[in-house]
């Protein structure tokens, strides 16, 4: 039988019409496979994809203060379609005024940590540059230090899961925009694609 939580998105994707995924906000913890499920929703629906992170570090993992940051996501998000990608909780006001759609990418917690260190691998092992100022990951950087992903994502998934869970049940009361999506399997990811392909066929 289906999962009552897969029954509830497939009531929510059938809902949705093509204006509500005008502009997406991507959310969810780091390695949950939201920035893979971002290019390809952009890709299917024909719209830029905006990585927050892209917009926030600097050269040498530098962070740009906010006064370069946020104007500079302002900026982008002013365009009338976009698929967004990413979280940093001060941005939501920003974001959630101008998204139409937040998809919730939360995939069970051994899933999310296995993701996370088998892209870590990757980039360090095979020196892949992030974004425009190319930064790379390094195992060192990655494992042991104080700045390890896979650290963080042990001290903050359940901590998203109840943030984001809390403001999906207040935008459900409230019954006003953005819509939420809730994603609980990467089956989940390919329902969204494929109700995303369906309005966009023309």
């Amino acid at each position: 039988m289906p999962r009552a939580d897969a029954i509830a998105l497939g009531q929510r994707l059938a809902a949705l019409t093509r204006s509500d995924f005008d502009r997406v906000n991507l959310v969810g913890s780091s390695g949950s496979g939201k920035s893979t499920l971002g290019r390809a929703l952009a890709e299917a629906l024909g719209h830029p994809i905006v990585e927050i992170d892209d917009l926030f570090w600097g050269p040498n993992w530098t962070p740009q203060s906010d006064e370069t940051f946020l104007p500079a996501l302002a900026a982008a998000l002013e365009a009338p379609q976009w698929v967004l990608d990413g979280n940093y909780d001060r941005t939501r006001a920003l974001k959630w005024a101008r998204a139409t759609l937040v998809i919730w990418v939360d995939l069970p917690y051994p899933l999310v940590l296995w993701q996370v260190f088998t892209r870590t691998l990757k980039r360090s092992l095979g020196g892949v540059r992030l974004w425009r100022a190319q930064n790379r990951e390094s195992l060192r950087r990655a494992f042991f230090s104080k700045e390890s992903i896979l650290l963080w994502s042990l001290q903050n998934l359940g901590k998203i899961r109840r943030r984001y869970a809390a403001a999906q049940i207040a935008a459900d009361e409230q019954g006003a925009a953005p819509r939420w999506l809730r994603l609980q399997s990467r089956a989940d990811g390919q329902a969204v694609l494929a109700r995303a392909r369906s309005l966009s066929a023309p």
